[in-house]
């Protein structure tokens, strides 16, 4: 089993690393091209959005490769009474569903509503295939087997629910790829430790895998982002595989294992949903996107791309640590783990937080520019002795033009 998941990560990590640099040049010759338009941009340049195919190209590779190998070696039985390989045909149709709809957008921009009817279409193709949440078993609430009818209408709602948790929290240089390697590797323990079914393992390997060659691309400074078609495809992979990876024998880790695991992005759709509806006193207000988001917050706290997005993967460990530890061990174990991480943050959080005099000299992170609140920037209107802080919001790198964002403190 071992030698089968190293080679899953390996190969997966293998092709998305190699093929980003292809993804990046076709990139500006498609147009699939972010321009900043608005202040809820984090930058203020030009940056390629078109590195979500080769993460799929990646995935893709590796896990049709190896199980088909699986299958001959009869390691896997593909057609056997679990019917993997038309779920896997399934599963691989929604993700071109999805990704044809996505590059669309990528490239010309369609409409929030179009890209839900994308994925809805996508999670219809998985359920028709066969994967479905069949039931739900909790201290409080045992259901083993649930009507036909409310299995496929949970099993709609989960995968829409993932897919768009990811993609909005993709806001910030290196956030969803990040927290999605953390959420596959914690899925990837659970399913070894659940006995799960070596497909689900594969394929949650692979994801890990191709993940891990895109981020040296994508995280801050990065070269490139994952477009809506790279964090759509990420949050309906993890939908459906941590669907696949639940046994029978544990049907709770259909639902609560992953809710837990995904529970950072969630909870930011969640409260994203909430406070779209409140200010926008209407449904449709939830399609209009703002600066609210949890990425967005830190930044406004003072910290800047790379140390928000170190604190968001931190949370997002913690969230997947303790569903493996809930699972390996049981609730009080896990509820203990969460006190003592509790009390380490509030023991030392102030430790942390972001600690500005006015008189720091501040790095630009893409071209190591240096500002020096001493000198000021003269040539676009500020005075020497001013404080970066206190620099218009619409101020940029005089030599790259990234925004103040972008900027970190040069010790």
């Amino acid at each position: 089993m071992w030698g089968d998941i190293a080679i899953a990560f390996v190969l997966a990590f293998v092709v998305a690393f190699v093929t980003t640099p292809y993804t990046i040049k076709l990139a500006d010759k498609i147009g699939a091209v972010d321009i900043p338009k608005d202040k809820r941009r984090m930058r203020k340049k030009a940056m390629p959005k078109f590195g979500g195919p080769a993460v799929i190209l990646g995935f893709v590779v590796s896990s049709i490769y190896l199980l088909i190998v699986m299958n001959i070696e009869h390691t896997i039985n593909l057609f056997g009474i679990e019917q993997y390989g038309i779920k896997l045909l399934g599963f691989l149709a929604g993700i071109l569903v999805v990704a044809a709809f996505c590059i669309v957008d990528d490239i010309k921009t369609i409409k929030p509503i179009t890209k839900l009817i994308g994925q809805t279409i996508g999670a219809i193709i998985v359920v028709a295939s066969g994967i479905r949440i069949e039931g739900i078993t909790l201290p409080f609430l045992n259901f083993p087997e649930i009507h036909e009818i409310t299995s496929i209408i949970l099993t709609l709602i989960w995968i829409i629910i993932v897919t768009n948790s990811i993609n909005l929290i993709d806001g910030l240089d290196g956030l969803s790829s990040g927290i999605s390697i953390i959420s596959a590797v914690s899925l990837l323990i659970i399913f070894v430790l659940n006995g799960s079914s070596m497909i689900s393992i594969v394929l949650i390997t692979a994801l890990a895998g191709a993940l891990v060659g895109f981020l040296p691309y994508n995280f801050s400074p990065a070269k490139t982002f994952l477009g809506d078609t790279g964090s759509n495809f990420l949050g309906f992979a993890l939908a459906v595989i941590s669907i696949l990876g639940s046994a029978k024998t544990y049907t709770a880790a259909v639902i609560v294992l992953p809710l837990i695991v995904l529970g950072l992005p969630i909870f930011d759709t969640f409260m994203a949903i909430v406070r779209r509806i409140i200010r926008g006193k209407s449904i449709k207000a939830v399609f209009k996107a703002d600066k609210g988001h949890l990425h967005h917050k830190l930044v406004a706290k003072g910290y800047n791309q790379k140390q928000a997005v170190l604190i968001l993967y931190g949370i997002s460990a913690i969230f997947g640590i303790f569903a493996v530890i809930l699972f390996d061990s049981g609730i009080w174990t896990a509820l203990s783990f969460l006190l003592i991480v509790l009390v380490a943050i509030a023991a030392g959080y102030k430790n942390f937080w972001p600690k500005r005099t006015g008189k720091e000299r501040y790095e630009c992170l893409q071209c190591k520019y240096i500002y020096n609140p001493k000198f000021g920037n003269e040539k676009a209107g500020i005075k020497p002795g001013t404080p970066f802080s206190e620099l218009p919001e619409n101020w940029v790198c005089p030599v790259c033009g990234q925004s103040k964002d972008m900027f970190e403190i040069n010790e």
